[in-house]
């Protein structure tokens, strides 16, 4: 080895120590492997020794002639071994002192690695592969934090090298006489051994210490000694299958075992490494991808059952051939175009002369389709969920899909029409037609998923692909001939009025004669919305519905709860004024309490202004007609304080009618049927809220209602399970695109509060196809299986949950794990849902290779075609996913939506298989930041990425291709950046994006360097913050004109600046300086023109002027929280001409609130905390509101310190 200048091999002794010379360290490895060899101790010294031994070996091979990158204080170390009295005191020594004085030693001397060593004699190479393997054995154990994010690709290297270093000791022991043959080989092998005994040293030396410079060292090494060893494999397979040595034919034995998750492993490698690189997209590299794709399907099947035996040998030996020509391709590629366009044509005829060798000649007999039946019961919802995963696949960019595309979209194409036929279609009358198209759809479905899962895929591919979409066309042709011929349903047009989800009267209606439902009711009363919310009881005489209610009225949380509480029984009583007499009599209490035969004409007006600012419970019992109904209600104002009324009735028909009419009245000619419908009902209130959901969605015909009529028993509400087949009915009455919708709010445990926007991110996950979230919503509330609450906030009846639950469990949506040893049974081997949902706690999980589902003991064939994957409510402190799990998630090419919770700090690279996925959840539960590598720039179909801490980019992004880009991204949440040059242009690759949360954590120049926002012209939400060395910075860029919702932290801002925002509705500002600390002076051209939320916290800036300016024309809401301003100058009622509610918390220079906003009329609430100073202009306030309006429609709370 040349040693001379730095750069080129120079070692430097950093310690204090001289160097040993190359001979004498050569001593020392002679003596320490006799040592060895004569040793009898305990294994684990054994192992340790070696490892000693191979260390110094591989500072020998990188050593000079003359001198040893090691102290002579590793060599008395080493020495002092040998003169040990126990085998004991030998290992404490070795642990403590020996290996670790070597390691740090290592580790203060560097080694270039461009070096050119002299030609090594048979015997010193076969030594070196021997040492090096030993070292690629224990780097794990010492430098595990640097290896283990990179654990598949290092475990590759290692199955590779041992494959040379074996096929080497064929030629040593002789084995090998054909030398020629092998001849071309060897040389290279000096080269690899060189390269790995780089990549070792430097993993000892710590040269390296970040897993991302680790694992770009893996890369380009395996990249290089990958094609040496498929040329030793490939001389096995064919040049050296007829030797006659017993050890070469154990080795060829053990490499047809071992070569095709070898060579599997290695196409996945390149592929990684050509994603993460991002060539310029070209046919040359789409072609490339997919003869990949085609070799993993290949190498994935288990060869022997799907191979004929006589064929194994040739069909490894071509597929080494062709990985081989794969790798030289792409080396061309990268390297030479015009040599590569010629190497691709050979390539592109080699796969398909391989094609057709498979074909008619390799694959045993074909399989039998026809044990595919339809497994579920739903088969709308099957076709609909399918054509939606067609559709994807047929748009689909993924390279797996591009060697099925073809006939991806011919089956797609043939199952819409069969589809649309039927739409018009009594499907009972050609019920085994039904069934057919069902069966071979489901195959369809099962054919194309096997072979982009790579399962049982050569058959799949050659045998039943051809045949199912044969089947798919007979079946098209057979619908076509006999369905016209009968067709007669007419299709009923769905109603047009749009759905009112706060007017609906059958909102929070339960059954009588259940404790849970009278918890429930309790909890109704005393949480939930401050808006006013009517709770009906109902049923039949008799059953109880008075004494509950009277329970309730009673009860102390409701006594304490409530300022007033009135009970009315309302039975026959038409007098609406003597009735609200009755209500006014018990407001006013006792003292004041008239006869209820004296009735005053203005009772309803003395009641609203008795009731004004209270938070009131109004029982009316034994309630009959809504129209009385309609009366009582008028004088109960809704001041948000939580007020309720609970109605108990007997008779379904005026519910039912309000349901299906609102305000409006039933028509005679249909008021007899739906009599008849609210009677089968049974006076259950989630059932008449089903059934008018049902009848209101359908045209007021008779005939139509009828149906609904027949389709309905007396006797099935006797118990909760035929309850559910009322929610089936309802079910069956939603559009196609609905349903699924419907079923996968079992996803959400039970009683949880389901926001819109977590129902739109989980519909679209999951594929499913609609115009607009909140459409699907409207319908679901108008069928009364969605319960409508404040603030876009949803739930469903628990019985619609176990509905939705039991249905998915059917139809095979979803499966929920509970531990980590679920107990399949025999026929959930069958089990092949969309989706896995795992909830537990530590004490039910064990996070190890072996965790459900990928458990190979349970052989769950389901497992590859999972479209969902979602790891919730689990405590994951102490536990860490092991990368082997890791690595089985990015192999599910079909995921669409990932759920994690991990500890590793970067995302594998085998993530970047994920082709498919579009929403990205990762709660990394070390507290520390998840690193986005490039292969996160692989994922083109992402849509949603959410961490729950923070993710930062790996710089190395920064050189990417500028074309790679991610076009469908839209949510982007908990982005780190470093305020430097280099990243000013990264939203550039994200030009979709909607909803962004982004922070500036750390300063690199003199200068902050803020990334260009203004780029993302679809930008709607935005949290911008700055925490790093440079707080207060002024964003400069200008932000998207787009914004509705805007959040920033930390910044100096500019009035100007953001009044030219046309489309904000919500503004938050937090910790920043305005208009440098001075007079906030908002001039006639500032104006917010859509704002109607504004909250400012922590801002400096001395005063606020606005006065005479109509500034905030739509505002409604406005919190000021410890802000230093000490004088407000506004005209509150030209201002804030529509505020409805001002919060004020900690404004200690503030004196007084402005008397201007007593002159605001839209103004409800004002709330005050922390500031004794602004007591006395609160209800000044609130007195002079009283006084001009003659009632007391202002309210306020003042909080204090203490209080």
């Amino acid at each position: 080895m040349d040693i001379g200048k730095e750069n080129e091999g120079e070692i430097e002794r950093l310690g204090s120590n001289s160097l040993v010379s190359s001979a004498l360290l050569r001593e020392d490895i002679v003596d320490l492997k006799d040592f060895i060899q004569g040793l009898k101790n305990e294994q684990d010294q054994v192992e340790e020794l070696k490892f000693l031994l191979a260390c110094l070996q591989l500072c020998y091979y990188i050593s000079d002639a003359e001198m040893s990158c090691i102290s002579y204080e590793v060599h008395d170390l080493v020495q002092s071994l040998f003169h040990q009295s126990s085998g004991d005191d030998m290992m404490v020594k070795l642990t403590d002192h020996v290996v670790p004085c070597l390691l740090e030693n290592i580790t203060s001397f560097k080694i270039s690695d461009h070096h050119h060593s002299a030609a090594m004699n048979e015997d010193q190479l076969d030594e070196l592969l021997d040492v090096l393997l030993v070292n690629l054995h224990n780097l794990p154990k010492v430098r595990a934090e640097l290896i283990s994010p990179s654990i598949t690709q290092y475990e590759l290297l290692k199955n590779v090298f041992g494959n040379l270093r074996d096929f080497h000791r064929l030629k040593v022991n002789g084995c090998v006489h054909e030398f020629e043959t092998i001849e071309y080989v060897l040389p290279q092998f000096q080269l690899m051994a060189e390269r790995v005994g780089h990549f070792c040293f430097v993993l000892l030396s710590y040269h390296i210490d970040k897993t991302d410079e680790v694992n770009s060292m893996l890369v380009h090494l395996l990249l290089k000694i990958i094609p040496v060893s498929l040329d030793a494999m490939h001389l096995c397979c064919t040049n050296l299958k007829a030797s006659k040595s017993e050890e070469v034919g154990f080795f060829i034995k053990h490499l047809l075992e071992a070569s095709p998750d070898i060579l599997r492993e290695s196409l996945l490698h390149l592929q990684e490494h050509m994603v993460i690189n991002a060539l310029t997209p070209r046919a040359s590299t789409c072609n490339i991808h997919v003869m990949i794709e085609f070799l993993l399907i290949i190498l994935t099947d288990g060869l022997k059952a799907v191979i004929r035996h006589d064929k194994l040998f040739v069909l490894l030996a071509r597929v080494i051939q062709l990985t081989k020509e794969v790798f030289v391709f792409f080396r061309n590629l990268e390297e030479n175009m015009n040599e590569a366009s010629g190497s691709n044509l050979n390539l592109l005829e080699n796969i398909e002369l391989l094609k057709v060798d498979l074909k008619n000649d390799f694959l045993k007999a074909r399989a039998d389709s026809s044990q595919l039946p339809f497994p579920m019961s739903d088969g709308p919802l099957f076709m609909t969920l399918l054509l939606t995963n067609l559709k994807d696949l047929a748009y689909s960019n993924a390279y797996s899909v591009s060697l099925i595309k073809e006939e991806i979209k011919q089956v797609k194409q043939d199952l819409e029409i069969i589809r649309s036929l039927f739409a018009y279609a009594e499907q009972e009358l050609h019920k085994d037609l039904w069934t057919r198209v069902l069966d071979v759809a489901h195959e369809a479905e099962h054919v194309f998923n096997s072979i982009l899962a790579r399962d049982n895929g050569l058959v799949q591919l050659f045998f039943m692909l051809p045949d199912t979409v044969e089947k798919i066309k007979l079946v098209k042709k057979e619908v076509q001939e006999k369905l016209p011929k009968s067709s007669s349903i007419i299709v009923a047009n769905a109603p047009k009025n749009p759905v009112e989800r706060n007017s609906s009267s059958t909102v929070g209606k339960i059954i009588v004669g259940y404790e849970e439902e009278t918890e429930w009711i309790i909890r109704k009363l005393t949480s939930g919305p401050a808006e006013l919310d009517v709770i009906s009881i109902v049923g039949m005489p008799g059953i109880g519905k008075t004494t509950l209610a009277y329970r309730l009225y009673n009860h102390k949380s409701i006594v304490d709860h409530y300022d007033v509480c009135a009970w009315c029984t309302v039975d026959q009583e038409r007098n609406e004024k003597k009735l609200l007499q009755k209500i006014f009599n018990q407001v006013k209490g006792l003292e004041e309490r008239s006869s209820e035969n004296d009735i005053d004409d203005d009772v309803a007006d003395k009641l609203r202004r008795r009731l004004c600012g209270q938070r009131y419970l109004i029982v009316l019992d034994d309630m009959w007609d809504t129209a009385t109904l309609d009366e009582l209600m008028r004088p109960f104002p809704e001041f948000h304080k939580g007020s309720r009324v609970i109605l108990t009735t007997e008779e379904s028909w005026e519910l039912s009618e309000k349901k299906v009419f609102g305000e409006g009245r039933c028509p005679d000619e249909l008021e007899d049927v739906e009599k008849r419908i609210a009677r089968k009902c049974d006076g259950l209130p989630l059932v008449v809220d089903l059934i008018g959901g049902v009848i209101s969605r359908k045209e007021k015909k008779e005939a139509l209602w009828a149906e609904v009529l027949n389709d309905l028993s007396s006797s099935i509400f006797k118990d909760e399970e035929k309850v559910l087949k009322v929610i089936q009915l309802s079910y069956d009455h939603l559009s196609d695109h609905v349903k699924p919708c419907l079923v996968y709010l079992a996803t959400y445990p039970k009683d949880k509060d389901i926001r819109m926007s977590e129902l739109k991110d989980l519909w679209i996950s999951q594929g499913l196809e609609m115009r607009s979230a909140e459409e699907v919503v409207d319908e679901l509330i108008s069928s009364s299986l969605v319960i409508p609450f404040d603030d876009s906030i949803f739930k469903i009846h628990d019985l619609v949950h176990d509905f939705c639950y039991i249905k998915s469990r059917k139809e095979k949506l979803f499966h929920f794990i509970g531990s980590s040893k679920p107990p399949y049974s025999s026929s959930s081997l069958d089990l092949m849902p969309r989706g896995v949902i795992i909830r537990g706690d530590t004490d039910l999980f064990d996070f190890d290779e072996c965790f459900a589902p990928f458990d190979p003991e349970m052989k769950n064939p389901y497992v590859k075609h999972l479209l969902s994957l979602k790891v919730d409510d689990l405590d994951l402190c102490g536990i860490k996913l092991p990368d082997s799990l890791l690595n089985e998630i990015g192999m599910l090419v079909h995921l669409k939506y990932l759920k994690i919770m991990m500890k590793a700090k970067v995302l594998p690279p085998s993530f970047s298989n994920l082709c498919n996925l579009e929403t990205l959840m990762v709660n990394n539960g070390d507290l520390s930041c998840m690193m986005l590598s490039p292969c996160f720039f692989s994922l083109a179909m992402l849509r949603v990425v959410q961490m729950n801490l923070d993710a930062v980019f790996d710089p190395v992004i920064t050189v990417l291709n500028e074309d790679l880009r991610l076009e469908n991204l839209t949510t982007l949440h908990n982005l780190y950046l470093p305020g430097s040059e280099d990243m000013e242009d990264i939203f550039k690759r994200f030009p979709n994006l909607k909803n962004l949360q982004v922070c500036i954590r750390e300063q690199i120049p003199e200068k902050i360097r803020f990334p260009r926002l203004d780029v993302l012209n679809e930008l709607e939400q935005l949290i911008f913050s700055n925490s790093s060395r440079n707080p207060f910075a002024e964003y400069t860029h200008g932000f998207p004109l787009s914004l509705k919702i805007l959040k920033l932290q930390g910044l100096t801002v500019t009035s100007d600046t953001l009044s030219r925002l046309p489309n904000l509705e919500e503004l938050t500002l937090e910790h920043g300086i305005i208009e440098e600390g001075k007079e906030w002076n908002m001039e006639d051209h500032v104006a917010f023109q859509n704002l109607k939320s504004l909250k400012l916290s922590c801002l400096v800036f001395s005063k606020w002027n606005m006065e005479d300016h109509v500034i905030f024309q739509d505002l409604k809401y406005l919190k000021l929280e410890f802000l230093n301003f000490s004088e407000w100058k506004v005209d509150a009622e030209k201002s804030f001409s529509v505020l409805e509610k001002l919060f004020i918390c900690g404004c200690d220079k503030l004196m007084e609130i402005p008397d201007s906003f007593g002159d605001i009329a839209s103004l409800k609430f004002i709330n005050v905390r922390y500031n004794p100073q602004l007591k006395e202009s609160l209800f000044k306030i609130k007195e002079y509101v009283e006084e001009i309006n003659g009632e007391d429609k202002l309210d306020v709370e003042f909080y204090d310190w203490g209080y």
